[in-house]
């Protein structure tokens, strides 16, 4: 599962990639996260067009928003049959453009925070796409909000010792395939796997990311073992209060 990524290389890097035709002006991101608004790629008249979109899913026939919980992932090996996602499976596929995400690996049941946050990037530091399904969500006065949510699936065995799932990062020869609203939802399927073994690498990184409000190069630090308070040492116990009946009854600690 994700729940933060980057998106630090500039404009530029990203419409050459993908080849849109809009020239957006955005500055650096490094901790994305679920209800903001983030770039997609996808089709519109059978040319790619980047857009902004919320992150975070909201199917068409969902009436209240605050009834439906945030959807930012979508397994990829239910998105065909479950009814949130079908209709979106077949007509709207799209790219959700990154350079890095993060992932925690949690040790036990204790707060985000008091585990350790790891950075997935390629080791060339450069742009990928998440494959990602988005909707158009109608409000009652009106309104309408572009939403979206990445695939994902299996982790492969370097994120597997983390988490058991991971992002979908589609091969760019597979961008035109997955954007394609022609193709068939079993085509589709065929190009959710996990990342190759050498296309990602991992970096222990510090607490900063930990924290949305924190949105700069210090968050993709790496982690500095020297920069951690030793834990206190464990407090020792007194011995047991014995009566001194020479002391009229009072405890005695020795």
């Amino acid at each position: 599962m994700c729940g933060r990524y980057a998106i630090t290389l500039p404009p530029e890097a990203m419409q050459k990639l993908f080849a849109y035709g809009e020239r957006p002006n955005f500055p650096p991101r490094y901790n994305i996260a679920p209800t903001q608004p983030v770039p997609v790629v996808r089709l519109d008249g059978g040319v790619r067009q980047f857009i902004l979109m919320r992150w975070g899913f909201i199917p068409g026939w969902v009436k209240d928003v605050k009834s439906f919980p945030l959807v930012i992932n979508v397994r990829g090996e239910s998105a065909r049959e479950k009814p949130s996602f079908r209709a979106a499976f077949i007509r709207r596929r799209c790219l959700m453009p990154a350079d890095g995400f993060y992932e925690w690996h949690r040790t036990g049941q204790g707060r985000q925070s008091e585990n350790h946050a790891f950075l997935f990037r390629r080791p060339d530091r450069g742009l990928f796409a998440f494959a990602a399904l988005w909707e158009t969500w109608h409000s009652p006065d009106g309104s309408e909000i572009d939403t979206v949510a990445l695939v994902n699936g299996p982790a492969n065995g370097l994120m597997s010792a983390i988490h058991d799932r991971c992002p979908v990062i589609l091969d760019p020869r597979d961008y035109d395939a997955w954007l394609d609203p022609a193709a068939t939802p079993d085509e589709a399927a065929t190009l959710l796997r996990p990342p190759s073994e050498d296309l990602l690498e991992m970096v222990r990184i510090g607490t900063a990311a930990n924290k949305v409000i924190n949105d700069g190069p210090q968050v993709q630090e790496p982690f500095d073992a020297s920069a951690v308070a030793p834990a206190p040492a464990p407090a020792r116990h007194a011995r047991k209060a014995t009566r001194n009946p020479e002391n009229e009854g009072q405890g005695s600690l020795f």
